[in-house]
C-alpha cells in the first residue's frame, strides 16, 4: 500500500508544480487551450503517461478547459508521492 503524505510534504512538493493545489485530499489543477481539440488531445496524450504510470486521475474536460485532479485509492484516497510523480509528467504535456 502507498503511503500518504504529510500535508507538509504536499506543500512541499507543490512548490516545484506550477499551479497545482492540494483541496479535499487530492491535488488540482485546470489547464486552458485553445479550443477543443488542444484540450482532447492533451486528455490522450495524458491517458498513455498515466496507463503507464498505472496511475490514473480524475479528468474534467469543458471545450478548451481540463481539469485535473489527483490521489491514490491505495492509500485511503489520499495524496500519495504516485500523486506527484504523475503530477510532473502531466506538467511536462501542458
Amino acid at each position: 500500500m502507498d503511503e500518504p503524505l504529510t500535508p507538509e510534504q504536499i506543500a512541499s512538493a507543490l512548490t516545484e508544480l506550477h499551479g497545482w493545489s492540494h483541496d479535499d485530499d487530492r491535488i488540482k489543477k485546470s489547464f486552458s487551450f485553445d479550443n477543443f481539440r488542444a484540450a482532447i488531445a492533451f486528455i490522450v496524450r495524458l491517458s498513455f503517461e498515466a496507463e503507464q504510470l498505472d496511475h490514473h486521475p480524475e479528468i474534467f474536460n469543458c471545450w478548451n478547459r481540463v481539469e485535473i485532479a489527483l490521489n491514490t485509492h491505495s492509500a485511503g484516497g489520499k495524496v500519495t508521492a504516485k500523486d506527484i510523480n504523475l503530477a510532473t509528467v502531466i506538467d511536462n504535456l501542458g
